[in-house]
């Protein structure tokens, strides 16, 4: 397996599926296959949807789903995390404490897990489901990249994405599940970008694609550099896109566009 780092810099995947609701099984087989595939490519870190492991429109069945962080799904694919060299992260149903959080995990390798809990629910459908997260904004460290998480509707409000750019983030990644609504393909296209520019942050932004019996996504995964640029971004349908992460490649835009310092 060849590195996907090089000072810094790292390849980073972002993993457009169309997740089977209430197939756990079936989830973590797509999310192991595309690690594998990825390893082959030098990839360091591959990034999964929202509710990846239970499929986001799964309902009541999310319930029955959810697992603690210690659970036998995070542990299977941090132990492929290991034999591979490939970081995940990705969203999952977590039970803590009789609770239930929408949340993002980070795995790499043999490290404890590291968890982001959605603090912005999104409409009733997730209101009825899970608990809101409390914001406690940091970073996990990838081969020397600092890497924010936020989940969906988190990344809509630039409160949420300041306070990672101030911890020292360098990429912000962002499990989610747009659904095809108006406005959606304003947010996949132009809110991303700027949230991106507007913190000289590299943001990847890893959506579901396809349908299931609740919801339709818009797909539109993306990964938006400091500078306002899009460095790729996957269609409607299910997909992988990667691009090489590299801050030092942003440097004159940091230099240019001064709004941590200046704020």
């Amino acid at each position: 397996m060849t590195s996907g780092t090089e000072g810094g810099a790292l390849r980073v995947a972002l993993m457009q599926m169309q997740a089977m609701p209430g197939n756990l099984a079936g989830n973590i087989a797509q999310i192991e296959a595309a690690m594998r595939a990825e390893a082959r490519l030098g990839t360091r870190l591959v990034i999964a949807p929202e509710l990846a492991l239970s499929g986001y429109g799964a309902g009541d069945a999310i319930r029955d789903l959810a697992e603690p962080v210690d659970g036998p799904s995070l542990q299977r694919l941090a132990e492929l995390s290991r034999r591979t060299g490939v970081a995940l992260i990705l969203g999952f149903a977590e039970r803590a404490e009789g609770i239930l959080y929408n949340s993002a995990a980070f795995l790499d390798g043999a490290a404890p897990p590291v968890i982001h809990r959605k603090t912005h629910l999104y409409g009733d459908y997730e209101r009825a489901l899970f608990a809101p997260g409390t914001p406690r904004p940091g970073t996990v460290q990838c081969d020397g990249l600092r890497i924010g998480m936020l989940i969906c509707y988190d990344v809509e409000f630039p409160e949420n994405v300041r306070p990672l750019a101030q911890a020292g983030a360098d990429l912000v990644a962002v499990p989610t599940a747009l659904p095809c609504l108006p406005g959606s393909e304003f947010i996949a296209r132009s809110m991303i970008p700027v949230r991106a520019f507007e913190n000289q942050v590299f943001v990847a932004y890893a959506d579901h694609a396809g349908a299931d019996s609740r919801f339709s996504y818009a797909g539109l995964s993306s990964i938006a550099a400091p500078d306002g640029g899009v460095l790729a971004r996957a269609g409607t349908g299910p997909a992988r896109i990667a691009a090489r992460v590299d801050p030092a490649a942003f440097a004159a835009s940091r230099a240019a566009n001064t709004y941590l310092r200046d704020l």
